[in-house]
């Protein structure tokens, strides 16, 4: 019986790790499938940030490779932005191992409910950008030319930090964020989100096995891999067809639904 109990919460991890694989790459939040069952599974806290962010990894390599044609298309924005967001990781990463894992849980409703709001009136607030900045026309081909405002920097190197703490919902940040101060196409920033998510996730684990190797379930990681990579791919795919008003809704739902998530454990203190 024992052994059963164990194969079955075995593969309950594996299939958050498939579904989490899958949504990180079309949005984001993939964590707060993984997260809340490793602790229901009575996984301690940190230790299941940990184990997790290391697995999903995998999840990034593949949702990445998914995404390397849109990619291709931005990629000196890509070689701007991510030492930013992989600097962000690192003091994120340092964060989660020094701090009480309460400072972030006030935290992080109030950047979701941000990124819920940046996706929700990101149309007008592109435009208006676009406005200021010349740029109501930019074809998808140049959007890699555009200079890059110094707040898209703070703001990316912000959601590093957030990412390597906590790792959820950082993807509905980034569209968000991208959403108003890139002008590129909705695919484009998804691309630059799957992969500046992959570098915070990346650098966090590469600390955690440096710093925090008592803190790792490696059959946890080992399930969440496998599960996300192949979810990476199937994410792409779905991802892609998606149209902007339906990869704009998904944005929304899966943010909510980290939104409550976040606020019930805060009121629960789970």
């Amino acid at each position: 019986m024992e052994a059963l109990l164990n194969y079955w919460q075995e593969a309950l991890i594996l299939l958050s790790g498939l579904w989490a694989g899958t949504i990180n790459t079309i949005v984001g939040s993939g964590s707060l499938v993984t997260f809340p069952v490793l602790v229901a599974l009575g996984t301690a806290p940190v230790n299941a940030i940990v184990s997790n962010a290391m697995g999903l990894v995998a999840g990034g390599f593949s949702g990445a490779w998914g995404y390397r044609r849109e990619a291709r298309s931005v990629s000196k924005t890509l070689l701007k932005l991510l030492p930013v967001s992989l600097v962000g990781g690192l003091v994120g990463a340092y964060l989660l191992l020094h701090l009480p894992e309460s400072v972030f849980d006030v935290v992080a409703p109030v950047l979701i409910v941000v990124a819920i709001a940046l996706v929700l009136f990101q149309p007008k607030l592109s435009a208006w950008a676009k406005r200021r900045s010349g740029t109501e026309h930019v074809h998808p081909e140049l959007a890699d030319r555009q200079r890059l405002p110094i707040v898209l920097y703070v703001l990316v190197f912000l959601t590093g930090v957030y990412g390597g703490y906590f790792t959820a919902a950082q993807g509905v940040l980034l569209m968000g964020i991208l959403g108003v101060f890139f002008h590129g196409t909705l695919q484009q920033s998804n691309a630059i989100k799957v992969i500046l998510s992959l570098g915070v996730n990346l650098i966090a684990a590469i600390s955690y096995l440096l710093f925090a190797f008592e803190r790792i379930d490696w059959i946890i990681v080992a399930l969440i891999a496998v599960g996300s990579l192949i979810g990476g791919f199937v994410g792409a795919k779905i991802g892609r067809r998606l149209s902007p008003a339906w990869l704009r809704g998904v944005i929304v739902v899966l943010g909510v639904l980290a939104l409550v998530n976040m606020i019930g454990r805060l009121v629960t203190g789970a």
